[in-house]
Order: structure tokens, then C-alpha cells, then sequence
């Protein structure tokens, strides 16, 4: 019998959720430990009803106000309350969460959506935000930035070409034009570390359950954005050439390429949550949906999406993406997805009330 919620740890700090600290392992382990004794919680590995919970892009860099891309939404603490909210959702069901899978956004500077990669005729670079079209890169409004071809391993001729096939392929899918963004993400800075409450969290998840987490790491490729997990929003080059393999061992096996939605097939219910709604979350859902549409349309309903955990791109009085997020999640319900709030017991949830009965 798990249909029943575990109260909230004392450890956890709600104040400190917006805030950038270090999680002090080896206590946390022992308090998980002797929570897991006194709550009676099971190792994973006995579950019967088997839930996976994704939480994409928790990263400094995207959850605490100040750094690079903090995704406030329209109130301007949205990441923070989605966090807030998350990290209760994960101790109140430590005992029914199997796995968690973290996904890392992962940059470097020298990428094709940062300022670095492009100049125009004033040796200017874009400003964070800009939108790059394909008429942009046909008219030589913005041309590959050549100082930075003795880094990366193609000819400036391949890149030159690369970037009018990537925007007419952005053009193309119906995905958003190429957008200049702030350096985020870096990897080795402290914008890319999962932000320390959702850390802590799982974490202590980890040490109660048994249960490793399987982080996963997007977005290193030069050539490509890569918002969804599964997938960069260009996965060829100019001449068809693959740019990267995608990235479908979160739902298969290495080696078995008839098995893409490993994970669906495996668990009863995938739940999704983090950041952006509008980005990452929208398109990791996005290719989700496309290849279990293509195998099997009943898995769809395995799917639970953390509505109230998860924030849009706003910048005011720059970009506005509510609008677009919201759509999308509407497009996700009417496909059978299940739209649900962390507040609400998941005995309550649909398809999942009987079997947790």
C-alpha cells in the first residue's frame, strides 16, 4: 500500500530555494537513511508500481534570480515557486518515485546560439535575444564570426553554408527562429549545476530509495540548439549529414533502436517537470510525443506533466513566451497527456488512483 504521502523532511529550507549553497552530502545521507528506517520506505528496486520523474534543466543558470536565463514567467518568481513546489512533490513521494532523470543543459561560448558566433559588417556581435532568420543569413546581416574557426573542427566554408540549411530547417519544422542567448549553462561554471534544492532532494532521494539518478547532458554540439533531450532542433548538416547522434538512450536501450520509449514501456508513469515550458520542456515533450505517436498512441496516457512546476521564457518588454507555452500544453492534454499539480495526491491522479489503491 503506498496510497498515502510522506510529511515534508525537517531539513527542508522553502526560504533557501531561490539560493545558491552547498549540499552538505554525508549529513543528508544520514538523515535519508534514518528517514527511509523511520518511514518504513522500501528500496526502488521493490516497487510495484514503478514512477519516473524527469526534471528538465533544474540549473542554476535557469533557477535562481540573477543568473544567466532565470525563467521568472510573467510573475517573476517562477522558477523559484516551481522549484519550491518540485521539491515538496519529491519528499512527499520519496516513497513512490523509482527514478529520478535530471537532464543538464551544457554549453560552451564558442556555439551557434551565443553572441560570439556571429558579427555583422561593423565587427559588431548580436545582442542577447536577437533573432536570426534565414533572410538574416542570406542577406549578410549576420555572418559567421571567422576568429573562431581555429576552434571548432569544420572550415568556415561548411559553417557559412551550415547556417543557411540550419535557419531554413528552423523555417522549415515550424520551431522558433535562431535566438541569440545570454551565456548560460557553461560547463565547468556554477550556472550549470542542478540548483541546490532540487539537488539536495534528489540526492536524498537517491540515499532512501536506492535509487540513482540518470542524469542526462544536452546541448554541447557547436552547430545545433538543443532544447529537447531527445533530439538537437537540427540534427544534419548542409550535405544531409547527421551532426550528432540523438540522444535516445533516456528511452531505449543502447542497442535496441526498437525500443525508443524504453522508459514508457518500462514504468507506469513518466511525470515531466522544469524548465522552460516554453523551451526545453515544450520540445522534450514535443519529440516524446512524436515517437510514441509513431508505436504505440496508448503510452501517451502514461504521461503526466507538472503544469504548476514549470515556467515560461519572459523577458519584460523583451520576449514574451506564455502564450506559445500555454498552446503547446493544450496540444499535449488533447493528445492525452495528463495535466496535473504537484499539490494533488497522485492517488488522486488519472490512471493511477486504481493501481495505487
Amino acid at each position: 500500500m503506498v496510497n498515502y504521502e510522506l510529511p515534508i523532511p525537517s531539513h527542508f529550507k522553502p526560504e533557501k530555494t531561490g539560493e545558491v549553497w552547498r549540499v552538505d552530502y554525508q549529513n543528508i545521507a544520514k538523515l535519508a537513511s534514518d528517514w527511509a528506517k523511520q518511514n518504513e520506505i522500501r528500496p526502488s528496486s521493490q516497487d510495484d508500481l514503478k514512477i519516473c520523474l524527469i526534471a528538465v534543466d533544474v540549473q542554476n543558470t535557469f533557477c535562481i534570480p540573477g543568473f544567466e536565463l532565470f525563467v521568472g514567467g510573467r510573475s517573476g518568481a517562477g522558477a523559484v515557486d516551481d522549484n519550491l513546489k518540485l521539491s515538496q512533490f519529491i519528499y512527499r513521494n520519496l516513497h513512490r518515485i523509482t527514478e529520478i532523470v535530471p537532464t543538464m543543459d551544457t554549453h560552451q561560448a564558442m556555439q551557434i546560439f551565443h553572441s560570439i558566433f556571429f558579427i555583422n559588417d561593423e565587427r559588431e556581435h548580436p545582442a542577447p535575444y536577437t533573432l536570426i532568420s534565414v533572410d538574416d543569413i542570406s542577406e549578410g546581416i549576420w555572418k559567421f564570426n571567422k576568429e573562431l574557426s581555429h576552434n571548432l573542427p569544420y572550415s568556415t566554408e561548411y559553417i557559412e553554408r551550415h547556417l543557411v540549411h540550419y535557419t531554413k530547417e528552423l523555417k522549415k519544422s515550424g520551431k522558433y527562429d535562431l535566438t541569440i542567448w545570454p551565456y548560460h549553462a557553461m560547463l565547468g561554471g556554477i550556472g550549470h549545476a542542478l540548483v541546490p534544492a532540487i539537488e539536495e532532494a534528489i540526492f536524498f532521494h537517491s540515499i532512501a530509495r536506492y535509487s540513482q539518478p540518470d542524469i542526462h547532458v544536452k546541448g554541447d554540439h557547436p552547430l545545433t540548439e538543443h532544447y529537447s533531450v531527445l533530439g538537437p532542433e537540427v540534427s544534419t548538416g548542409p550535405d544531409g549529414e547527421p551532426l550528432s547522434d540523438r540522444k535516445e538512450s533516456l528511452f531505449q536501450k543502447p542497442a535496441a533502436t526498437e525500443a525508443i520509449y524504453k522508459k514508457l514501456l518500462d514504468y507506469d508513469a513518466v511525470i515531466i517537470a522544469g524548465q522552460a515550458k516554453s523551451h526545453c520542456v515544450a520540445w522534450t515533450i514535443v519529440d516524446l510525443l512524436d515517437k510514441v505517436m509513431e508505436r504505440d498512441k496508448a503510452l501517451v496516457e502514461k504521461i503526466y506533466l507538472l503544469e504548476d512546476c514549470t515556467s515560461p521564457v519572459v523577458i519584460p518588454g523583451v520576449i514574451d513566451y506564455t502564450d506559445e507555452a500555454e498552446r503547446a500544453f493544450k496540444e499535449f492534454s488533447d493528445a492525452g497527456m495528463n495535466i496535473v499539480r504537484s499539490t494533488e495526491p497522485i492517488s488522486n491522479w488519472p490512471g493511477l488512483k486504481v493501481k495505487l489503491a
